[in-house]
C-alpha cells in the first residue's frame, strides 16, 4: 500500500468551476500552465507513482469577496465518486464565526478524514483563541490536524506563522492530539527532528522539494542535513509520503525517496503504516 497524505486537487477537471475561479486557482498557487486533470489522468499519474491512495486537501477559507479555493463540498465529491482513490481532508477559516459548525459539519455529514491549516496564510499563532474549539472538534472525532511548516511558495503567507517551533505549544497542551508538521519543516528541518523526537503524536511528511532534482534534494535532506540513521532509526515512526501535488511530481518523489537506501521495514511505514496509524485507522477500511 502506498498513501500521499499531501495533495492540492485545485486543477481536477472534475470540480472546475467558472473561468475566474480557475484563475484565482492558478494565481493562488503560482502556477500558471497547468491544464485540468481529467479523472483518468489521474488515475494515470497514480499508476506510474505506485500510489494506491491520495489524501486531496480543501482550502475552504475565503479572503475579501474571492470564493474558497477549493471547498470541503469539492473534496468530499472527489472522495464519495472515487472512494478507492480518495480521501477528503478538510479546512474552515477560524476567523469564521461558523468555522467549529462547519468543521463539525465536515466530519460528521462529509466523512472528512482530518483537518489542514495553513497558519501562515491566515497569519494565525497556533494557540490562537479562535483555534481551540477547531482542535476540541478533531479530539471528540478522533481526526487528526495537517500544518503547513516550512516554506510557503503562497505569496500571501508569511513563513514565521510556519516555523515549527511555532508549534511546540501546541504539542504540549494538546497531547492526545495527532498532528503533522508538513514537509518537514523545510529548511529548520533539524528543529522539526527535535519535535518528532520529544513528542509522539507529531507527524511530518515528505512533500519538500524546492529545487529541480528530487533526487538531489531528498538526499540533501535526508542523508545530509538529517543523518539517514536518524530517519531509517528514531523517526521511522512519525513520517508520512507526501507530495503536494500538483506543484511537484508524485513519480519523482516517490522514486527519490526509494532510492535513498532505507530499509524496506521503514520504506512500509512511510508509505502506508504512519499514515494509517495518524488517521486511527490499523487497516484499510471504509471508514
Amino acid at each position: 500500500m502506498f498513501i500521499d497524505v499531501h495533495v492540492h486537487p485545485d486543477f481536477y477537471e472534475e470540480i472546475q468551476q467558472s473561468k475566474s475561479h480557475q484563475e484565482l486557482r492558478h494565481e493562488s498557487l503560482g502556477i500558471f500552465k497547468n491544464g485540468f486533470a481529467s479523472h483518468q489522468h489521474l488515475r494515470n499519474q497514480m499508476h506510474c507513482a505506485g500510489l494506491d491512495r491520495m489524501c486531496l486537501w480543501a482550502q475552504d477559507y475565503s479572503e475579501g469577496t474571492k470564493a474558497p479555493l477549493v471547498s470541503n463540498e469539492e473534496v468530499a465529491l472527489l472522495a464519495s465518486n472515487h472512494p478507492d482513490q480518495f480521501w477528503g481532508i478538510a479546512s474552515v477559516d477560524p476567523r469564521d464565526p461558523h468555522a467549529a459548525e462547519k468543521l463539525e459539519y465536515a466530519y460528521a455529514k462529509l466523512e472528512l478524514k482530518g483537518l489542514a491549516l495553513h497558519l501562515g496564510r491566515l497569519q494565525m499563532d497556533p494557540l490562537d483563541d479562535r483555534l481551540i474549539d477547531l482542535y476540541d472538534i478533531c479530539l471528540r472525532h478522533n481526526r487528526p490536524i495537517f500544518f503547513q511548516c516550512g516554506m510557503t511558495m503562497e505569496k500571501e503567507a508569511i513563513a514565521s506563522y510556519t516555523h515549527p517551533l511555532q508549534y511546540e505549544p501546541l504539542l504540549m497542551r494538546f497531547d492526545k492530539l495527532r498532528v503533522c508538521l508538513t514537509q518537514v519543516g523545510w529548511p529548520w528541518v533539524k528543529e522539526t527532528a527535535m519535535l518528532l523526537l520529544k513528542y509522539p503524536q507529531a507527524y511530518t511528511d515528505t512533500a519538500l522539494l524546492y529545487f529541480d532534482s528530487a533526487q538531489e534534494f531528498y538526499t540533501e535532506v535526508f542523508t545530509r542535513e538529517l543523518p539517514m540513521t536518524w530517519l531509517d532509526r528514531s523517526l521511522r515512526h512519525q513520517v508520512m509520503f507526501g507530495s503536494a501535488n500538483p506543484r511537484f511530481e508524485q513519480i519523482r518523489m516517490a522514486r527519490a525517496l526509494k532510492s535513498l537506501g532505507l530499509r524496506e521495514s521503514t520504506l512500509e511505514l512511510i508509505q502506508a503504516q504512519n499514515a494509517l496509524e495518524f488517521f486511527g485507522m490499523k487497516a484499510v477500511t471504509s471508514w
